[in-house]
């Protein structure tokens, strides 16, 4: 797997023994004429005043979160920015179109700045840090300039793939394709509370992973940043809230390492390890 090693400097980590190793870092600038469509997008769900609540809308509003969720934790974080188990070409461009749904960009820039989180996290190069503020570090580096392309020498592994390449660039047509399910299997109801108000809550759900993930939790690891485990952000998004656990072991697709901690995301890998569509899992070395 390619590193960005050869990018940025080895000296911009933190240095533990610095007092003030964690302390505020300048940001960059939100654009505001792009930010409106996200802005825009949290009021949608208020049209269910109009549409009404149908079960059928209810019942896509949790299929299209856990689902999409799952596309975003298994597949473009434990998949495509860590290659923490391996897959087929056909499960891989799944991986990419389902995480793709959840409008969070493509594969290849959602990996790639992850990455680079990981490279340099909580200093200045992080583009989400919550040293930078809180509502940078959940929203608002999304809708700033600076982070708008794919990082430079990030996602070569995988660039290499041209429908991973096309579905980055046209990172719409899943979005609008599950929209158009929503509607066609729970008329406007399911499209506002199917997919507009799954949308903005898969959004802040996986948002609090960057921002409150490195504020409030417990840490069981010393690393070298402010990553935290938070139980209640594990549950809500399948895992990923054993954040802490995360940063000291990025190269396994386990999150949880004890027993009691939750991580759907894993049992759901596991079950595709079983019916050999995924393989070389990388466990942790001790539990």
């Amino acid at each position: 797997m390619s590193t960005i090693d050869d990018v940025v400097p080895d000296d911009a980590q933190p240095d533990p023994t610095d007092g003030d190793a964690f302390g505020p870092l300048p940001r960059g600038r939100i654009n505001p004429r792009a930010s409106i469509p996200f802005f825009l997008v949290h009021l949608v769900p208020l049209l269910a005043i109009f549409t009404g609540v149908s079960t059928t809308a209810l019942v896509l509003l949790a299929v299209t979160f856990w689902g999409r969720m799952f596309f975003i934790t298994g597949g473009y974080h434990r998949y495509f920015a860590h290659r923490t188990f391996r897959t087929g070409r056909v499960f891989q461009f799944i991986l990419a179109f389902g995480g793709n749904t959840a409008v969070q960009k493509g594969p290849l820039w959602w990996a790639g700045h992850h990455r680079i989180h990981h490279r340099f996290t909580d200093t200045e190069l992080d583009p989400h840090t919550p040293r930078k503020g809180f509502w940078w570090s959940h929203a608002g580096w999304i809708l700033s300039d600076d982070t708008s392309p794919v990082p430079d020498g990030t996602m070569k592994d995988f660039e290499k793939f041209p429908e991973l390449r096309f579905i980055s660039r046209h990172d719409w047509i899943a979005p609008w394709s599950l929209a158009l399910v929503c509607f066609l299997i729970g008329g406007w109801s399911g499209l506002v509370i199917g997919f507009f108000l799954s949308t903005v809550l898969l959004w802040h759900a996986t948002f609090l992973i960057n921002s409150l993930a490195h504020v409030f939790g417990s840490r069981r690891f010393e690393t070298e940043d402010t990553s935290r485990n938070n139980a209640l952000l594990a549950v809500l998004t399948m895992g990923e809230g054993w954040h802490n656990n995360h940063h000291k072991a990025p190269y396994v697709a386990r999150q949880g390492l004890r027993w009691w901690e939750i991580d759907l995301t894993w049992y759901v890998l596991v079950a595709l390890e079983k019916l050999h569509i995924v393989h070389d899992l990388k466990r942790p070395r001790s539990n």
